[in-house]
């Protein structure tokens, strides 16, 4: 799940929930609703987290390499063009995807 995937990045970190919020320009509480899996959360939000903690995205989407990193940058690009229900419909999906998948194995 990403939020697990968030929280042991930030733990890897030695970072706080609330530490890493500030650094992302966002609440601690809304770390802590998305470590939980209680809320999805933007695009742009997401972007922020990766940014904040040096991270790499497909690392925290649980997408496994085989894409080259230009086709990464392409999508990601579609997507951040998009409105902000829209960029919250892709990120569910994506999500969800991943886990069926990781789930299958």
């Amino acid at each position: 799940m990403l939020g697990e995937r968030i929280r042991s990045r930030r733990t890897k970190l030695c970072l706080s929930q609330e530490a890493l919020a500030e650094k992302a320009g966002i609440s601690a509480n809304t770390v802590s609703r998305i470590e939980g899996g209680q809320m999805s959360m933007s695009i742009v939000t997401f972007i922020k987290l990766v940014q904040a903690m040096d991270a790499d995205a497909n690392d925290l989407l649980g997408i496994a390499p085989g894409l080259e990193k230009k086709q990464y940058q392409d999508i990601l690009h579609r997507i951040i063009h998009l409105r902000a229900e829209e960029q919250e419909i892709v990120l569910r999906t994506v999500e969800t995807l991943a886990e069926s998948l990781r789930q299958g194995r």
